[in-house]
This record gives structure tokens, C-alpha cells and sequence, in this order.
């Protein structure tokens, strides 16, 4: 967790708990996911590490257990304000169809860096845009930041990590 000199987010400030739209509900990532977002991590590794060519994540040897301390991690961070974690389902939860991470960054000038991600059978449904799209409206209608980085869709990944 990154150490934080002020609050990522006022203290009066309420989180959103979702957004919805026609194609999707996102909504706080919780522990009660693990089943269906493990199902959508590793059936789209390949996919997701195309999309995050410097991280680790995921491997293939990640196991349920794993999964289940990630989503905790991230449902205890979320419950702290420190960071947020959503999950993307279909409108009646039968499925995860991918995650939205919003995070502090002291990179550049920028006071938060969102990433997301959908599972690979969803990409040629077209639903990356779609979601790209909403989250950007969304976090700058609702959300409190003045300045968002996109790492990997607006800043490639090589110019953020050499970034200070």
C-alpha cells in the first residue's frame, strides 16, 4: 500500500458503489467473487498479459486460494479508502466480465491511476471501449480527482514506469 501524506479520497466524500449500463453493473470487489472472478482471470491470462506486460500477474500457477487473499486485500483497501477495486458483472451477476482499479500514484502530476481490464471472450464483443468509455465519464462526473492517469490505454506502460 502506498504511504499517503492526505487522504486518497476527503473524508466526506462518498464512494460510488456502481455503475450500471446497459452492458454491465460495476460494483466493490468482495471475497463473495472469488469463484467467478478466478473463472475470468484464468481464462483470460494470455489476454491479460498482453495487457499488463510488466507485471507478473496473473500467473498460471495462481490458485483459488490466492485469488480469494487477492480479492480480500483489495476488499480491505477499498473499506479503508485507500484504493478501489471493482468488480464488472453482467446486469444479472451470472458472470465477471473484468475489473477496475483506482489507485493513488505520486507519479507526475496525477492524484489517481485507474486501469481496468475484461475477460478475454468479451474483447471481440467490443466491451474494452465500452467500459473505457463509462469509467472515464464516470470518474469525471463522481470522483473527486483532478487529474487521472490511464496507465496502458493513455500513457503507454514503458513512459509510466520510467515516470516520477
Amino acid at each position: 500500500m502506498l504511504a499517503q501524506s492526505k487522504p486518497f479520497v476527503p473524508a466526506g466524500f462518498k464512494v460510488p458503489d456502481t455503475l450500471q449500463n446497459e452492458h454491465f453493473r460495476i460494483r466493490m470487489l468482495t471475497v463473495n467473487d472469488v469463484v467467478k472472478d478466478y473463472d475470468a482471470v484464468m481464462s483470460s491470462i494470455e489476454h491479460l498479459k498482453a495487457m499488463y506486460p510488466t507485471s507478473s500477474w496473473p500467473s498460471k500457477d495462481l490458485t483459488f486460494e490466492q485469488d480469494l487473499i487477492d480479492l480480500g486485500w483489495h476488499q480491505k483497501e477499498f473499506q479503508m479508502r485507500s484504493s478501489f477495486a471493482y468488480t464488472v458483472v453482467s446486469i444479472d451477476e451470472n458472470k465477471v466480465l473484468g475489473c477496475l482499479y483506482i489507485n493513488p500514484t505520486t507519479k507526475g502530476d496525477y492524484d489517481a491511476s485507474i486501469t481496468m481490464w475484461v475477460r478475454a471472450s468479451e474483447v471481440d464483443n467490443g466491451l474494452d471501449p465500452i467500459l473505457f468509455d463509462s469509467v472515464k465519464m464516470w470518474i469525471s462526473k463522481e470522483w473527486p480527482f483532478k487529474k487521472v492517469a490511464y496507465p496502458g490505454r493513455e500513457i503507454n506502460w514503458t513512459d509510466w514506469k520510467s515516470m516520477n
